[in-house]
């Protein structure tokens, strides 16, 4: 494991690589305040952690904004309507690199504005279960003391777009894809 005497950085060829289509939403209540996770790459020791949004993989024949709605029922109990969704915001292109595997994927953004809640994790998958470690709603201002990693980097930035439909930049995926990763992919 990593810090462990002996450790040797697994090869990213070693491990399988995904490639995926993929939304990320971002939950905005009343104060402005983002609704993270705290995700976990369980297979190193220690154990990496990081804070990012609900989100997930679209599913074949699924159009993106059927799948914002499916994965915030399925990862925070909370019903919305199409109508509800803001966006597309913008696209990315990211890679992350995790213990087990490399996932590319193309990443399309979109917000969601709900009275603060209580995430209800009934919906969650099995790999959820295990690597979601915590829930939490975020002041913009809390973020930049963050212990662990925000993704994205520049999540601030990215809650700036919400209100601003003339600066979205939906389906303009461009440069090299971020990476954010627990090992380097």
């Amino acid at each position: 494991m990593p810090g462990q005497p002996g450790f040797v950085l697994p090869d990213p060829a070693d491990r399988p690589h995904f490639e995926r289509r993929a939304v990320r939403v971002l939950v905005l209540d009343e104060d402005e305040r983002v609704l993270l996770f705290l995700d976990s790459d369980l297979g190193l020791d220690p154990v990496a952690h990081w804070w990012d949004t609900p989100g997930g993989g679209v599913d074949p024949g699924e159009s993106d904004r059927e799948a914002v709605v499916r994965e915030l029922a399925e990862e925070t109990g909370q019903v919305v309507e199409d109508a509800d969704v803001v966006g597309p915001l913008f696209e990315r292109l990211v890679v992350h690199g995790y213990s087990d595997k490399v996932v590319e994927q193309t990443e399309v953004w979109f917000a969601v504005r709900r009275p603060a809640f209580e995430v209800d994790a009934s919906g969650y998958t099995e790999e959820e279960r295990l690597c979601i470690a915590e829930t939490r709603w975020w002041s913009l201002a809390d973020l930049a003391s963050a212990p662990d990693e925000v993704w994205p980097a520049d999540l601030a930035d990215l809650v700036a777009l919400v209100d601003r439909p003339d600066a979205w930049r939906a389906g303009a995926v461009a440069g090299e894809p971020v990476e954010e990763s627990s090992l380097p992919a």
